[in-house]
């Protein structure tokens, strides 16, 4: 039993990840608001694919919130009814929680795809929240996370309607990438509760504290590159894609954010040297170290030479993966405390 909630909370796991994957690819393709309503898209349980779909036609059943675009404004049907040969607007109402009226079948689907792995990542989560009742004289650790698992992916599903009716607010962007993590903090919690093979490691109180350190300046650093990507945003909806003008007077978060890099790099290098030069066993550590440098290196590279594409999806999802790292680090960390001496 618990071997098999340790399984779902791993496929838990990467599906949250493949959600943060697909809402990196949402942000650099603009597709935000491909899906202007929700849950729905476009009225639609599987969202329309050419425009036709959401044209006005005449004598043509429509279904109540089934959505159309006439004449630049988003309309949906107010309930069952076949449409007469002309528009009338007694048989809809706009759609008043945003402005947004436009259809782009490639931004559509991108982001219902999001939507739909956000889904199916819910899928393993209720399975192993039913399995953590079985495991409760066991573990009684694992039932009120598991519930608190739950309560994250809802609260997320919700912050990310908010953030649809708001058009994108920035502000509501930033704290759905933090519950993001959040939730990942927990998983990689009952993930590492359920595994049988944890690796004792040498405690040392200097490396633990300075993980805490590097994890606090992770999200801090996740928090301004969320701004930097705001900035660049508007740069996009004011000057075009016209790539080598994005970064030209940026904010001051910028140069914080590209500042803060140095810190969070130097951070990583100690966590690297002290952990090898004293034996203290904690193997994830050189794989940490190598993806700070991957992280910096796409930094260097969106910056230098006009954000290449996938460069921006790449430089979110290294940043979330370090973070479960540093996390999983801090668990192992933990555990050796109360199975070792402080050297």
């Amino acid at each position: 039993m618990e071997k098999r909630f340790n399984q779902f909370s791993k496929a838990a796991l990467i599906l949250v990840y493949l959600v943060i994957v697909a809402g990196a690819v949402v942000r650099m393709t603009g597709s935000g608001m491909g899906c202007p309503d929700w849950p729905k898209c476009f009225g639609y349980y599987i969202p329309p694919t050419q425009d036709s779909q959401i044209e006005f036609k005449s004598n043509h059943f429509y279904q109540k919130n089934e959505a159309i675009i006439y004449k630049d404004i988003l309309y949906t049907a107010q309930s069952d009814f076949t449409s007469s040969l002309n528009f009338k607007n007694n048989n809809w109402k706009k759609y008043t929680k945003h402005n947004y009226s436009k259809f782009n079948a490639t931004h559509t689907w991108v982001e219902y795809i999001n939507r739909l792995i956000g889904v199916l990542s819910g899928i393993p989560i209720l399975i192993f929240f039913i399995l953590s009742f079985f495991l409760y004289k066991k573990d009684k650790l694992l039932l009120p996370l598991s519930f608190l698992t739950i309560l994250g992916m809802g609260f997320q599903a919700w912050l990310g309607k908010t953030v649809v009716d708001s058009n994108l607010a920035p502000f509501k962007i930033t704290i759905h990438m933090v519950m993001a993590l959040a939730i990942v903090a927990v998983l990689l919690i009952l993930i590492f509760r359920t595994s049988k093979k944890n690796k004792l490691q040498t405690f040392n109180k200097t490396f633990h504290y300075t993980l805490l350190l590097a994890i606090v300046l992770t999200l801090i650093q996740v928090i301004l590159g969320t701004n930097v990507r705001q900035f660049v945003d508007e740069q996009v909806k004011s000057i075009g894609y016209i790539k080598s003008e994005w970064l030209n007077n940026p904010s001051v978060i910028f140069y914080v954010h590209r500042s803060f890099s140095i810190l969070i790099f130097l951070t990583h290098l100690f966590l690297f040297n002290f952990n090898r030069k004293l034996y203290l066993e904690f193997n994830k550590v050189k794989t940490l170290f190598g993806l700070i440098i991957l992280e910096v290196l796409t930094g260097v590279i969106m910056y230098y030479f006009d954000f290449p594409f996938t460069s921006q999806p790449m430089h979110l999802v290294l940043a979330s993966v370090i973070f479960g790292i540093q996390f999983y680090l801090i668990l192992e960390s933990n555990k050796s405390r109360k199975n070792t001496y402080d050297i």
